[in-house]
């Protein structure tokens, strides 16, 4: 059972009507009225939508009806997430008509819909169903005072079943294709804000340094006739602003990409790395071959924001980064004997860290208890380089 799997498991029965107790109460004394909506809207539009299949308008009202399922299937989802604790993913959007390929296409596509019809079966088991755990809740509250807790819980396992097995999505896949529209949202974020970055330091920075340099070189032009010394003191400033230039550029290139990653790998790239943390930072890379760019830019990027976080908050004296492949996935962990403390949400840029792996299905876990320093762990696919 994954980490997952445990905190999604249903609580454990006790005799106390403590706040998980109560909002199962709510949640089946709810059950009636979304159940009397759920099942209306089903029986009058799936019955209408049959009656007028022989005409034009029967196909598409059909697809209509599905689609307003799946709403249904989201308002249920959020109050069983609500009351119940019970976390299942979105399925994947249906595409409009000017995505799918034309209207024939979206309209076959919302007619078969699996989610949209398994929420319509959903709907429909749901009115007995509701009826029942409504007068058994109600009158339990009054004289099944003592028992009511295991009554209670044995009614919302119940539902817990329901809502996983009727409303979650279709299979293995369409939970990873919903996990990766998530993902690639984050992508696109994490995308933008380096853009917003790159651009923020060129115009602070080198841009800049660079028009200072352009009119400092214009005042020595116009002083060169009647003040040679002059001029040569500006062009010798200008000269020192240059190579400051360029060492900002070289910089904001080994911040995008640096070129030693390219050249030489992980290694070399994560040596050069370690060697500008501000504490002593031993590397250990034993990797068979180098994994795809993407991903060994990825590992990069995780190894060179977690030492910043050790140079800047960690307060410690010594750290260390280990890479190396196992199977199928490429693992990295950095260490350090610091003050311990680290979260994912405690603002140091693991929350980006975190969500960036998860996009390309890798695994980010942080261990800091408070003092004894923190180890933080990653994993990526492991894909070969030849094949991107």
């Amino acid at each position: 059972m994954t980490a997952n799997d445990q905190a999604d498991a249903p609580p454990p029965v006790r005799p106390v009507f403590d706040a998980v107790t109560w909002r199962e109460i709510a949640y089946l004394l709810s059950n009636l009225p979304a159940a009397l909506i759920g099942f209306v809207y089903t029986i009058v539009m799936v019955s209408a939508a049959g009656g007028l299949s022989v005409t034009a308008i029967g196909l598409p009202l059909l697809a209509c009806v599905l689609w307003g399922a799946r709403q249904l299937g989201r308002f249920a989802r959020a109050r069983a997430r609500g009351l119940l604790g019970v976390r299942v993913a979105e399925p994947t959007p249906l595409p409009g008509p000017k995505r799918s390929g034309g209207f024939f296409t979206w309209l076959w596509t919302g007619i078969k819909d699996p989610v949209g019809w398994r929420t319509v079966l959903y709907e429909l088991v749901r009115l007995p169903w509701g009826v029942l755990t409504f007068t058994v809740t109600l009158t339990g509250l009054i004289v099944l005072w003592p028992v009511l807790p295991y009554v209670v819980r044995g009614l919302s396992n119940v539902d817990r079943a329901m809502v996983r097995g009727l409303l979650s999505p279709s299979d293995e896949l369409e939970r990873r294709i919903a996990e990766l529209e998530t993902g690639r949202g984050v992508v696109v974020d994490t995308a933008a804000a380096d853009l917003r970055r790159i651009e923020r330091d060129l115009h602070d920075g080198a841009q800049a340094r660079l028009v200072a340099l352009a009119m400092g070189l214009g005042l020595a032009k116009e002083k060169m006739a009647e003040d040679p010394q002059a001029a040569a003191r500006m062009v010798d400033e200008a000269h020192g602003e240059v190579k400051v230039a360029l060492q900002e550029l070289r910089d904001l290139a080994r911040g995008i990409h640096p070129a030693v990653l390219t050249d030489r790998g992980l290694d070399a790239a994560l040596s050069s790395v370690a060697s500008r943390c501000l504490v002593p930072v031993k590397v250990a890379v034993d990797l068979p071959g180098r994994p795809a760019a993407a991903i060994e830019g990825i590992a990069y990027f995780v190894v060179s924001e977690l030492l910043q976080n050790v140079s800047k908050h960690a307060g410690a004296r010594g750290a260390s980064v280990e890479v190396w492949r196992a199977g199928v996935r490429l693992l990295v962990r950095v260490s350090d004997d610091g003050r311990g403390g680290a979260r994912v949400s405690g603002g140091t840029g693991m929350a980006g860290l975190a969500e960036r792996l998860r996009a390309v299905d890798g695994v980010f876990v942080v261990d800091s208890p408070e003092g004894g320093g923190t180890v933080v762990s990653a994993e990526l696919p492991w894909r070969d380089r030849d094949r991107g």
